[in-house]
């Protein structure tokens, strides 16, 4: 219980301004080519943090300094949005925030260590669960806050949530080595990289993260102040899709893939998640906007709990951190190509090029889960819900 605790005040101070942080800087003077590189600098700092922090905290066989890092960078990041009301501040703000998020490897390695190896999917699950509510419940207050006060406040409160978390992360229990766990060698570092099943979900969940870091994460707020919404609208906005997406990651891990199996339901997300970007620029109100959004928040939530539980569950526990880190720094390309590529077309073309783009992207991801995943994985859902485990089922079917 400590641990979700510690991991719902994480991303608490992590999201709390995301729904007003491109309108922000976007009042702060930005073009939407420099906007797209503020918020791209997340996801870089993901690509180049990530891997390496996922590889030390497996050769150091610790968790928790790691985590600890992850949470003063957090505190660090908001304070910094909220001292500084410059574009230059802004960047290296961002930036921080994308170290703190590089630490998410090692909190999800921890929370797994707890459960046995048929459990892991569902262990993430819970993890993607509490993520959503804690982005839900963080990103329906921000626009209030700004509405009501001032820009500030949201990232105030962000950096005093986060020094919050780090005190409690204090008392957390470090898991003892397994005393039979094969220690990591550089000699495992390239097999694990060249796992295909590890790669081809990554690249999959590359697509999956353009999407929602140019959508929801990115421009969908500016395009709801467009049409005329107030801040405190945003509210609303970040509800029609949140909560749906808490919804789905509740339901895609252990119904839905029970019963149609891993390659229908990421199908059905991606295509979606497609569709309904495609309708984001076209909606004529705000209204329409959010209905949009119900939607696209239901399809995205079907693929992100599915494709983080994939991406390790047939790996060696000693080399977790590692694919989690691999898997975790490669998704952050599109956390970064996203937004930065879809900044540079909004600037040009103005948003509806920007959603476009992600819509593409999603459809593409559609076509290669329904080419990669041949054959649908339901007896590793029955493991993960307690069921015999069946540990070459993941590595064969994709």
């Amino acid at each position: 219980m400590l641990f979700i605790s510690v991991v719902f005040l994480y991303w608490f101070s992590s999201y709390i301004y995301v729904p007003i942080l491109s309108p922000y800087i976007e009042h702060l003077g930005a073009s939407y080519t420099y906007l797209g590189i503020v918020l791209g600098s997340y996801g870089l700092m993901q690509i180049l943090f990530r891997l390496p922090l996922g590889i030390l905290s497996d050769f150091m066989e610790k968790r928790r300094p790691f985590i600890w890092l992850g949470l003063a960078a957090s505190a660090l990041s908001g304070l910094m949005f909220a001292a500084f009301g410059q574009l230059g501040w802004a960047l290296a703000a961002r930036a921080m925030a994308g170290i703190a998020a590089s630490t998410w490897v090692v909190f999800t390695v921890a929370f797994s260590g707890f459960f046995p190896k048929h459990e892991v999917t569902r262990a993430m699950s819970m993890m993607q669960f509490t993520t959503v509510a804690a982005q839900l419940t963080s990103m329906l207050v921000s626009g209030y806050l700004v509405e009501r006060w001032n820009w500030q406040l949201p990232f105030w409160l962000g950096g005093i949530v986060a020094v919050a978390a780090l005190v409690l992360a204090l008392f957390l229990r470090e898991k003892e080595p397994d005393p039979g766990r094969t220690p990591m060698s550089l000699q495992d570092l390239a097999p694990v990289m060249r796992d295909r099943t590890l790669f081809r979900v990554s690249f999959l969940s590359i697509l999956a993260h353009c999407v929602l870091f140019i959508t929801m994460f990115g421009y969908t707020p500016n395009q709801a102040l467009d049409l005329g919404a107030s801040k405190n609208d945003l509210a609303w906005l970040t509800l029609s899709f949140m909560l749906p997406h808490a919804a789905a990651t509740l339901f895609a891990g252990r119904t839905l893939v029970n019963r149609f199996g891993e390659r229908a339901v990421l199908t059905v997300g991606y295509v979606g998640t497609a569709v309904f970007t495609f309708c984001i620029p076209v909606a004529p109100n705000f209204g329409w906007l959010c209905v949009t959004q119900i939607f696209n928040g239901l399809a995205q939530g079907l693929v992100f709990p599915l494709l983080l539980g994939k991406s390790v569950a047939h790996i060696e526990p000693s080399k977790r951190a590692t694919a989690m880190g691999f898997y975790q720094a490669v998704y952050a390309v599109g956390m970064f190509m996203g937004p930065f590529i879809a900044g540079w077309i909004s600037s040009a073309w103005g948003l509806a090029g920007g959603f476009r783009l992600a819509a593409y992207a999603a459809l593409a991801a559609g076509a290669l889960a329904f080419w990669w995943i041949r054959t649908d994985t339901k007896a590793v859902v029955s493991a993960a819900s307690g069921g015999p485990p069946d540990t070459g089922t993941i590595h064969k079917n994709m």
